[in-house]
């Protein structure tokens, strides 16, 4: 069972949030993956395994290749989480719009 607080660590880093952005356009393997960044094949692969841990992604093989895919579950979550804060924000940016609005 994952955690908020594990999903929220692998959400933390910017290259694992990358991944995820590029894996929402389509599955990839790890190769392919590890093309679009800077990063050895072993930091990828460690960044992918956080992401999997986490229940982000999960991989499956391919003849000879694992092909690695979102898992959007745990992203709906978070955005329960989040939801309230959403209503929070839009009440204070229309308070800020009305008193725009009087000066």
């Amino acid at each position: 069972m994952t955690t908020e607080d594990e999903v929220f660590q692998a959400l933390a880093n910017p290259v694992r949030r990358r991944l995820l952005e590029i894996l929402a356009e389509a599955p990839c393997t790890a190769g392919d993956l590890g093309d679009r960044f800077e990063l050895s094949r072993s930091s990828v692969a460690e960044h992918l395994k956080v992401l999997k841990d986490s229940g982000l992604v999960f991989d499956r093989s391919q003849g000879r290749h694992r092909i690695y895919e979102l898992s959007a579950e745990p992203l709906a979550e978070v955005g329960d989480w989040l939801h309230p804060f959403e209503r929070f924000w839009r009440a204070r940016l229309s308070d800020i719009a009305t008193i725009a609005e009087d000066l």
